[in-house]
């Protein structure tokens, strides 16, 4: 059974940095780990992708480019998305995912599984 959850998320001012944690339990040892945000009336999109036995990273998202990087504990089943120099438009709420297929994508829809968001929100 897979399971994922996220903590990590809260207040923020603009400049300053957050880590972000994903706990998961049942992704097998060659699955995927991505991260996605989204804010109201958008689409949920996303940031950065982690596979799980080689820690090679994928980032989709120009925007936050040289600011967030994905990473994981290995041995303890959590991936970070580490936020530095963070912006108001970093506001949303952020979503761990994973597949059954063993690549990583930008692309929701090609996630299963989802955990259920923790809210990050970014005053200037």
């Amino acid at each position: 059974q897979v399971q994922l959850r996220e903590s990590g998320g809260g207040l923020v001012r603009a400049g300053g940095s957050l880590r972000l944690s994903c706990a998961f339990s049942g992704v097998p040892v060659d699955g995927v780990i991505a991260w996605f945000r989204q804010v109201p009336g958008k689409e949920r999109e996303g940031v950065s992708c982690i596979t799980k036995y080689d820690g090679d990273t994928y980032n989709y998202l120009d925007s936050v480019k040289g600011r967030f990087t994905i990473s994981r504990e290995r041995f303890q089943n959590i991936v970070y998305l580490q936020m530095n120099s963070v912006k108001p438009e970093d506001t949303a709420v952020y979503y761990c995912a994973t597949t059954r297929k063993y690549y990583c994508s930008g692309l929701a829809y090609e996630y299963d599984f989802w955990g259920q968001g923790t809210q990050v929100t970014v005053s200037s």
